[in-house]
């Protein structure tokens, strides 16, 4: 779990902001989960991962903010999956309705925010998390 969700956004990171820092700009978004801000029960290796990306792109959007270069993050909680297993069924129902909004966000909601965190329109937030949890997550 954490090789999958935290290592191989570390090792993405390394690998891009050398070439950002020479190009002189470059965004990185990073992808997390409400869990990493809250934690889940029965999730520890998932939430122990996400809380890893969110505090790995803070660092990072520091160290690379003076020269220009950040990173974002996106936070989700639970997003449409048309193709969940019949027994996963009420357990993604019952997490949908813990979201004020009790609701799903729409792949396109979150392909708009991660489209702008990436655009020059953004350019002076780094490090940021941005929530895109419909109102689970305030703060």
């Amino acid at each position: 779990m954490l090789r999958i969700n935290l290592t191989s956004q570390f090792l993405c990171c390394r690998a891009v902001a050398p070439h950002m820092v020479k190009a002189g700009y470059g965004r990185i978004v990073n992808i997390a989960s409400i869990a990493g801000k809250e934690g889940n029960p029965n999730a520890v290796a998932y939430s122990a991962s996400k809380a890893g990306v969110i505090s790995l792109t803070k660092s990072l959007g520091k160290e690379l903010a003076q020269s220009g270069r950040a990173g974002e993050l996106r936070n989700a909680g639970g997003g449409e999956d048309r193709d969940l297993r019949p027994d996963d069924r009420n357990a993604h129902q019952v997490h949908a309705l813990q979201d004020p909004d009790a609701r799903f966000v729409h792949v396109e909601e979150i392909a708009a925010l991660v489209c702008w965190l990436a655009s020059a329109d953004c350019s002076f937030s780094t490090g940021a998390v941005f929530d895109i949890s419909g109102g689970r997550a305030t703060y």
